[in-house]
């Protein structure tokens, strides 16, 4: 699955809620996929904008190994002391920032078979991933609450290398027009000889 980055209009998409008729077969089907993604690009959370789909659910493998699937989740308390962690982002490669959240966070979902589950209390990484992937379905990334000057400069970088990818995707676009208008001059004229 393609990874969406920095700059792509879906990740500040506010996403909707997922049908219960949707949770089927091809859904979880779907969810492997995410999963198999995001374990080969090393990461610990997948939400579904960041593979093009603007729906509330997202996956997670923390440290504790377990593969968790979050759809409709929605977030019912946090603890009042936050912490300080550095964060990175698939969508977002090779940055990292110190970004506060709460240490605990309390969460009620529906699983990959549409049943209802609630966890309370997540802590550690699990707590600071859900919170991670939870903003994701709302178009917010975690460069949104650090340092502003962080995420200019992130946002910039980002811009300048979809730029240069562009102007080479332009480029090869015109070299294989090219070299199809010559190969298609040279069978003319063997036609024509």
């Amino acid at each position: 699955m393609k990874i969406y980055k920095l700059g792509e209009d879906i990740l500040r998409e506010k996403c909707v809620p997922v049908a219960p008729e949707e949770i089927d077969d091809s859904m979880r089907k779907l969810l492997e996929e995410m999963f198999k993604t995001m374990e080969s690009a090393n990461g610990v959370g997948l939400a579904a904008p960041q593979v093009g789909i603007a729906k509330r659910f997202f996956v997670i493998v923390a440290d504790d190994g377990v593969r968790r699937v979050f759809i409709n989740p929605e977030i019912t308390g946090t603890s009042d002391d936050a912490v300080d962690y550095e964060e990175g982002c698939l969508s977002i490669p090779g940055e990292y920032e110190n970004i506060k959240r709460p240490s605990k966070v309390s969460v009620s979902a529906l699983n990959e078979h549409g049943k209802r589950f609630f966890l309370e209390n997540a802590d550690g990484l699990l707590a600071r991933v859900i919170q991670h992937e939870y903003d994701h379905l709302d178009g917010i990334l975690y460069i949104d609450k650090g340092d502003p000057q962080f995420k200019e400069a992130t946002v910039t970088k980002f811009k300048k290398r979809a730029e240069n990818a562009a102007k080479k995707a332009a480029k090869k676009a015109a070299k294989e027009r090219s070299l199809a208008a010559k190969i298609a001059d040279k069978s003319a004229r063997k036609g024509n000889a």
